[in-house]
């Protein structure tokens, strides 16, 4: 293409270090433009690592450079909503990192800061990116008829980080950035639901529809953390989620879904092996199953992909927008809430912050 969506990476920390800034420099209508990040000394090796044009100390510096057309938000998880907010009133697009806001009264700020600008806003949720996903998205649009069960299993691993550690670039760290008041992972509870239930709620809900109402359970004993929850589709379908960290085994995550036209098993892997899932399909009309292969699964570079393009062209967006970010929000506290109150609980009705 020949016009490029000139971006600014806002932190420069272990996110943009392994998923965004190379994201920029390999994606087709995207280059990285500019980095911000308060650490002199992590932000000047980011820079020339990657070729940004520009690299900024202060935030509403890089804001008012008329260059920068959009921004990553790929900061803590406490600093999104404001950084996201800042931007969308500086005049720039957005694309935030998962989860958009830990509590619904900020979330819900930002989202009218979004439908206040009209400008793009995106969520992080990367793994709509996953062809193997998108594939099962159009079986279940298309030929998997009415939809009566949805499973979908997020199990991180006691072993992720020997894998991890093995697959990312080294992640460059500095005594000077800039963190939250507390430390994210004290309380694991929060962190998990967070960091991994963000992307299993979004994942039912990309597949599946939107969720209703939930009835969720929490076993956090002997090192392990288990949520199992039941889930009423909007559509009448019955759902079960299974979110574990850490299974004493390999990666175990997936889901399979079943209909009146058919049935789907996926089975998706480590992000960071940067490989699609493994999706089955079966037709009952056919009578057969297929198994469609993705290629390309460097899911942060086709989300910015995307992003951009909805920016440049006008194209319908692909990723999670401001209302799924809402949505995945709203689901996160109700299934806290379940857990503490023992009952069934609609997702209109959650509230508060995680």
């Amino acid at each position: 293409m020949a016009e490029k969506l000139n971006i600014g990476v806002l932190g420069c920390g272990p996110i943009a270090q392994a998923a965004h800034l190379e994201s920029c420099t390999k994606a087709r209508n995207a280059r990285l433009y500019a980095v911000c990040d308060v650490a002199d000394d992590l932000r000047a090796r980011m820079a020339a690592a990657h070729g940004a044009e520009r690299a900024y100390a202060d935030y509403d510096d890089m804001l008012a450079d008329p260059a920068v057309q959009a921004v990553i938000v790929a900061t803590a998880d406490a600093f999104h909503v404001e950084a996201s907010i800042r931007a969308l009133r500086a005049g720039k697009h957005v694309l935030c990192e998962k989860p958009m806001a830990t509590g619904l009264a900020e979330a819900e700020r930002l989202a009218a800061a979004v439908r206040e600008t009209g400008l793009v806003f995106q969520v992080g949720h990367m793994k709509r990116y996953d062809l193997g996903l998108q594939e099962a998205r159009r079986f279940v649009a298309g030929g998997l008829g009415e939809m009566v069960s949805f499973k979908a299993w997020y199990c991180d691993s006691t072993r992720r980080y020997a894998m991890t550690d093995a697959l990312q670039p080294q992640i460059v760290t500095s005594a000077r950035a800039k963190r939250p008041p507390e430390d994210p992972k004290a309380d694991r509870r929060r962190y998990y639901m967070l960091a991994h239930g963000s992307h299993l709620v979004d994942t039912a809900r990309f597949l599946a529809g939107e969720i209703e109402a939930v009835s969720a359970r929490l076993s956090d004993r002997l090192g392990m953390h288990c949520w199992f929850v039941e889930v009423a589709f909007a559509g009448g379908a019955l759902g079960h989620l299974d979110l574990t960290v850490a299974v004493r085994m390999d990666w175990h995550e997936g889901f399979t879904i079943h209909g009146t036209g058919g049935s789907v098993i996926g089975r998706t892997f480590n992000p960071w092996f940067r490989r699609s899932s493994e999706v089955e399909i079966f037709s009952e009309a056919e009578g057969a199953w297929r198994r469609p292969f993705g290629a390309d699964g460097h899911f942060w570079r086709r989300q910015l992909e995307g992003f951009a393009d909805t920016v440049l062209t006008g194209a319908p967006m692909t990723g999670a927008g401001i209302e799924d970010g809402l949505a995945s929000v709203r689901a996160m506290l109700a299934i806290a809430r379940s857990v503490e109150e023992g009952r069934w609980l609609r997702l209109a009705d959650a509230g508060g912050s995680l």
